[in-house]
């Protein structure tokens, strides 16, 4: 009998762990981390990718061409693609809502004010196929310039949403596999913040076991929205050395996401 109940013992165990892994809402992790980066800066490539790489992370990158610098990164971006990071589609002119306050930088040209749905459309599935053509995939997430969804009352992306799994805005919260809204998944901005201030939000994730996006512009400069070298880097390692969070791309998490919570 004595024999019995030893052998039985490290099955019991095992299906402790499995029992106790389905609980957690994320692949098996209390939270999800996705690291995004937005406007294909030159930064991302010399910054901030060689340490996602140094740390075995992944990020999610929105590429866009208002710089005009998107021809001469390509090759850059292919190894990206081909080391695993996401590149995401930004609009290839970033268009934005001008004429209110903080919105100085919006260019007439590129006031979102002055588009029209089929205009923005365009310019969108025009990024989809550069895109293609820089990693072959067809899957794709997508990221509101500005977060601004809308072409005065029109929600624009609507009538091409088809071409995209989820896109994600820029208001804040961490919401469950269940909560999170595929056509305007939540994120939280980075801009001057210390490394404890983003570590607190990745502990907060935990403890609300959710979705945690962060948006990054300028890392080490190169965007009036920065986050300094070391603190990008601090953040990273800590998320490294944490085994209670799930790092993935923003489209693998919604992959996730709809394969748990049955959206469409």
């Amino acid at each position: 009998m004595l024999r019995s109940v030893c052998l039985l013992t490290p099955f019991i165990f095992l299906i402790q762990i499995i029992v106790a892994q389905q609980k957690l809402p994320w692949n098996g992790k209390k939270c999800a981390v996705v690291l995004t980066y937005d406007d294909g800066l030159s930064v991302h490539l010399t910054n901030a990718i060689p340490v996602l790489d140094s740390v075995g992370l992944k990020g999610t990158f929105y590429l866009s061409d208002y710089t005009g610098l998107l021809q001469s990164q390509i090759p850059q971006w292919q190894k990206a693609a081909a080391n695993e990071h996401e590149l995401g589609n930004h609009t290839m002119h970033h268009p934005c809502q001008g004429g209110r306050a903080g919105r100085e930088f919006v260019q007439p040209e590129n006031d979102l004010n002055n588009y029209t749905v089929k205009r923005i459309t365009d310019d969108i599935l025009s990024m989809n196929a550069l895109l293609n053509s820089i990693d072959g995939k067809t899957e794709r997430t997508f990221a509101y310039p500005c977060g601004d969804t809308h072409i005065r009352d029109t929600p624009y992306l609507e009538p091409i949403k088809n071409r995209f799994l989820a896109a994600r805005g820029v208001m804040p919260a961490m919401l469950s596999p269940d909560q999170v809204k595929l056509n305007d998944v939540n994120c939280y901005s980075v801009n001057g913040q210390s490394a404890d201030e983003l570590i607190k939000l990745v502990q907060e994730a935990k403890d609300k076991k959710g979705l945690l996006v962060f948006l990054f512009h300028g890392v080490g400069g190169g965007h009036s929205l920065n986050v300094s070298l070391d603190v990008h880097s601090k953040l990273l390692h800590h998320l490294q050395h944490d085994q209670d969070i799930w790092n993935t791309t923003l489209l693998d998490a919604v992959k996730f996401i709809r394969k748990t919570s049955n959206k469409k």
